[in-house]
């Protein structure tokens, strides 16, 4: 079963999380295991992001979390946000193509 992690967070640095973002991906290249990535900010709080993370499967997502380069991300991750990040594990029940 695929599974989905909803990062909720506030941030003023935004540009400096986008970095972070980038180093990350480059340096986990070919070890992470998350399948498909969004990064969306809320139109009416210009402050507030919503990352929304694909992974095969919780297994999966939580092998992703071990990584050295996750660990060191979610811990700059901390020191940027205002507020956060807030993490939602789900697992997908329904994936409808509309």
């Amino acid at each position: 079963m695929s599974f989905v992690q909803i990062i909720d967070y506030r941030t003023e640095r935004q540009d400096e999380m986008d970095g972070l973002f980038d180093e990350w991906a480059s340096i986990s290249e070919g070890k992470r295991t998350a399948t498909h990535e969004l990064h969306t900010h809320d139109r009416e709080d210009p402050s507030h992001f919503v990352d929304i993370v694909e992974f095969p499967s919780y297994e999966e997502a939580m092998r992703n979390s071990d990584l050295p380069e996750t660990r060191r991300l979610a811990g700059r991750m901390e020191e940027l946000c205002s507020d956060g990040p807030r993490f939602l594990n789900l697992d997908v029940m329904r994936d409808d193509s509309l």
